[in-house]
């Protein structure tokens, strides 16, 4: 009795005989790598979002920063002619906002605050919704600084969403 192997063919070599590899697909096809670049494509769209949301989310943060900043900076101005500022020299009435003709005047708290409206604008942005207001009462003052966050916000600069407020108390 002889023994075959049906399953078995001749291969390269000799005298061996290899098994039958099943017929089958043997590498990728065109739609895995189509899919794979898909979800890679997607994957960065993601990750340039979310950078794009940081740069946002940080530009905003600075000019909070910087808002912050400037309250302060009047709040010393206005502690160094505390006197002045007692008896009501800084205070603004309404709102003083930057580009607005503000002479700096002759006394020391018409000089500061022109110069420090001008601050605000510097380092908020020089449009004309970049504003200041101070309002005191004996010893104690309330300073106000307004800007447009419509770089950091989301709603587009409409109807004044993006205005951004920051006030402080302020004893002197």
């Amino acid at each position: 009795m002889t023994l075959t192997n049906i399953d078995a063919t001749p291969r390269r070599g000799v005298g061996r005989t290899m098994p039958r590899r099943a017929q089958g697909q043997a590498g990728m096809g065109l739609i895995e790598v189509l899919i794979a670049v898909l979800v890679l494509g997607l994957g960065l769209l993601g990750v340039a979002a979310m950078q794009s949301l940081a740069l946002r989310n940080s530009q905003s943060s600075l000019e909070r920063s910087q808002a912050v900043i400037q309250a302060y900076a009047m709040a010393e101005a206005m502690r160094a002619n505390a006197a002045a500022a007692k008896s009501g020299a800084y205070d603004t009435g309404s709102a003083q906002c930057f580009g607005a003709t503000a002479s700096g005047g002759s006394d020391l708290a018409a000089a500061d605050r022109a110069n420090w409206v001008q601050a605000l604008g510097e380092s908020l942005g020089k449009t004309a919704s970049t504003c200041g207001k101070i309002a005191c009462a004996a010893d104690s003052c309330s300073i106000e600084v307004v800007w447009d966050d419509t770089r950091g916000g989301g709603a587009g600069g409409e109807n004044d969403a993006d205005k951004r407020t920051f006030r402080m108390q302020v004893r002197l």
